[in-house]
């Protein structure tokens, strides 16, 4: 039977009707400049358009990237841009999608795990996605954002440099703190001007961007902010301006805390806003903890394409011997027990018929990945099963990095 709504990639005569419709989808538009950006950025050969006909319903790309995981850099296949239009939802065109990129991955030898943003929480877990890392959004009321005695705030300095001052700094900065932080994406060239890009998606009625660079005394740069600052009322005519920090990244504590210590020294602004890490440093560098006020929400979301692959590439904190009988009904050729056996850099993960030690699905895989989301809560809430007794308590520990994982900057469309 015919394909009602072929797949195929995108030519670069249908990219725009592609990129719109694909932004409608979201509620949003999408100016000639930011469509500019998004072009540049495009892999054409991994890019994917569902047809009606010769119009565009659907869509979905993938960027090559690599990301930072626990104990190495890994590529992973970027999932970005998806979208059905309205006129063709629940009609399988998003599955067909999802499918022909896992299968494309997994048949070509293609990077062994994909991540992605969603745009909801609850599209992605049927294609074993499960929610990895997550954003710890932070209110600040930035006079009462007092330092403890004894703060190490260093030797060095903060300067608000411009655009193309900062910018190589910035991203050598980036470079340095993302090899370190789980979670972190690699920017190449073109993701760095998307990035700084003043498209008016996030910044319809703030300030352009302001470069904010750290620099210990021997002059190399240890850290940045990127901030717009918004001004506003409240209802009762009460100053309500923020500060909205839309990056930050120190190299070392003292930098970490000259930075906050720039953001609260910024005058006219009451509140600080920032997406970092559940596990932020700041409330403890605070007399008042209760000024900083959290929100967290989920934000990278993991699939293993090929379960041994994926788990041979990443580092566990304790030693390894567990028979993991994995369920993956999206990607069949996942279904079945590996042996994941790990100590130091010598890691592998073979097909065995030995008993299972956990059941479990792809999309918890996913989850646990970046070792953020344990497999003790998962586990709780009756999503792992456990048949060995101590397996899950093993299993949490390994899997477990030093840090919560967290993508820089919050929520980003495209996959910036």
């Amino acid at each position: 039977m015919t394909d009602p709504y072929p797949l195929r990639p995108v030519t670069e005569d249908e990219f725009e009707v592609w990129a719109r419709m694909i932004a409608d989808t979201y509620g949003i538009d999408r100016s000639d400049a930011e469509l500019a950006h998004e072009r540049a950025t495009i892999e054409w050969d991994r890019t994917l358009a569902a047809f009606d006909g010769d119009v565009p319903v659907g869509g979905a790309a993938i960027y090559s990237r690599t990301l930072t995981v626990p104990g190495a850099v890994l590529p992973v296949a970027g999932v970005t841009a998806v979208g059905v239009a309205p006129t063709h939802r629940r009609r399988g065109i998003l599955t067909a999608m999802m499918r022909r990129q896992l299968t494309e991955l997994h048949e070509g030898g293609g990077e062994p795990v994909a991540v992605l943003h969603p745009s909801e929480g609850a599209i992605y877990g049927r294609y074993g996605y499960g929610p990895a890392s997550r954003g710890n959004q932070l209110r600040c009321d930035r006079r009462a954002l007092v330092f403890r005695p004894g703060t190490d705030f260093g030797d060095g300095s903060v300067r608000l440099l411009g655009r193309d001052q900062a910018r190589p700094l910035v991203e050598e900065v980036y470079d340095q703190v993302r090899l370190a932080s789980v979670g972190w994406l690699d920017r190449t060239e073109r993701f760095w001007a998307a990035r700084l890009f003043e498209g008016s998606l996030f910044s319809a009625g703030a300030t352009s961007l302001r470069y904010a660079v750290h620099r210990d005394p021997d002059g190399r740069a240890t850290g940045y902010v990127l901030y717009r600052n918004r001004l506003a009322q409240d209802a009762s005519g009460d100053n309500a301006s923020t500060v909205e920090v839309v990056e930050l990244a120190a190299a070392s504590r003292p930098a970490y805390a000259a930075l906050w210590r720039f953001l609260a020294g910024i005058d006219l602004l009451p509140w600080i806003e920032y997406e970092g890490a559940v596990d932020e440093p700041l409330p403890h560098l605070l007399l008042e903890p209760r000024a900083v006020r959290s929100r967290v929400l989920d934000r990278l979301w993991v699939r293993l394409v090929d379960v041994d692959r994926a788990l041979t590439s990443r580092r566990y904190s304790t030693p390894v011997d567990l028979v993991l009988e994995v369920e993956d009904a999206f990607c069949p050729w996942n279904t079945g027990r590996h042996h994941l056996r790990a100590d130091g850099d010598a890691v592998s993960c073979e097909r065995t018929t030995a008993a299972a030690d956990l059941v479990l699905t792809s999309a918890e895989l996913g989850a646990i990945f970046l070792g953020g989301t344990t497999l003790a809560s998962l586990a709780a809430a009756g999503r792992v099963r456990e048949q060995r007794p101590g397996a899950v308590a093993r299993a949490t520990v390994a899997f477990r990095g030093e840090r919560e994982p967290v993508y820089p900057g919050g929520w980003a469309f495209p996959l910036y």
